[in-house]
């Protein structure tokens, strides 16, 4: 009987401890410095998430090592449903990029699919490079005369930029930095010739016709910039790929609470205003649930860890 009794009393405090959730404010770590796409994406859902759950949730960007800094900081934080971590491609990557730095299966609780972007590279708009064919010939004609930057070693734009130098038969030199901020100042103040990133992070400067884009990584023709080829218009069939933002928790954390979030998220980023505001930043939003990104994760992991063998790309 006391054992019947304090059942139903682990029981009822569960119960109610969920039914107050969130008792304090939230945490959403990004892995890259701010400005880059997770960054958008995080600071985006955390105030609309901030109005719906009637917490404070707080952006905390930790940058460095290819996004493993704040993945790992993710993967060890206390499983008590106030952390969460919003990331991209690298949560498929870095574990065959690295030596095994988290467990991409183990370590995480698949929360929210938030979406895609497809990958760019781009060049400054004074740069004399204006199509993706001046680019292939201006570096076969001067091997080590190129350079490009993105968010870090092993992102999805980095990758995607490495199977097209292999399929090009170029060189490209890469320099890699902590985030799509700091990769994009490159670009902008002349440190590096060429960048490599989401859509989603390099659409602003596009826009505004500070960047121009040479190609991306994506299928068709990109809605609001038409005249930019992909791959295989390029000439490099079978070269598709996009930077994904998702939403994360630490393993163990309570289903319940896995549950209220993904379902909070996933309203947020179907709402009309929030959708044309990704849009505009070329994001498409997937916001699938759970069982969504845990199918993703199981299909991406060994992918990439194939072009990552094929083309021999070792971390920096």
């Amino acid at each position: 009987m006391k054992t019947l009794f304090a059942a139903a009393a682990l029981l009822l405090s569960s119960v109610a401890g969920a039914a107050i959730w969130p008792e304090r404010p939230l945490t959403i770590i990004v892995p890259f410095a701010a400005g880059g796409g997770s960054d958008i994406v995080a600071r985006i859902v955390a105030k609309y998430l901030t109005e719906s759950l009637g917490r404070a949730v707080l952006v905390d960007n930790k940058p460095g090592a290819g996004g493993n800094i704040g993945i790992v900081a993710t993967a060890r934080s206390k499983p008590d449903g106030y952390t969460f971590m919003v990331v991209s491609s690298v949560l498929v990557v870095n574990p065959s990029l690295y030596k095994q730095p988290f467990d991409p299966y183990k370590d995480f609780a698949p929360v929210v699919d938030i979406g895609a972007s497809p990958n760019v590279i781009v060049t400054r708009a004074d740069s004399a490079i204006k199509t993706v064919g001046e680019l292939i010939a201006l570096a076969k004609k001067n091997p080590e005369m190129l350079n490009y930057s993105s968010p870090g070693s092993g992102t999805s734009p980095h990758l995607a930029t490495e199977l097209f130098k292999f399929r090009a038969k170029i060189n490209l030199t890469h320099i890699p930095y902590g985030g799509a901020g700091p990769a994009l100042q490159a670009v902008l103040g002349g440190a590096t010739q060429l960048g490599a990133f989401s859509l989603g992070s390099a659409a602003t400067h596009m826009s505004a016709g500070t960047m121009r884009a040479l190609v991306h990584t994506g299928a068709g023709r990109m809605n609001d910039f038409p005249a930019v080829p992909n791959m295989t218009e390029a000439g490099f069939p079978n070269s598709d790929s996009e930077t994904f933002q998702v939403l994360v928790a630490p393993a163990g954390t309570p289903q319940d609470i896995v549950d209220r979030m993904s379902k909070e998220v996933i309203a947020i980023v179907k709402r009309a205003d929030v959708r044309e505001m990704l849009r505009q930043t070329g994001f498409s939003v997937i916001g699938g649930d759970a069982e969504t990104l845990r199918v993703r994760i199981a299909r991406e992991v060994p992918m990439w860890k194939e072009v990552i063998d094929r083309a021999g790309i070792k971390p920096e």
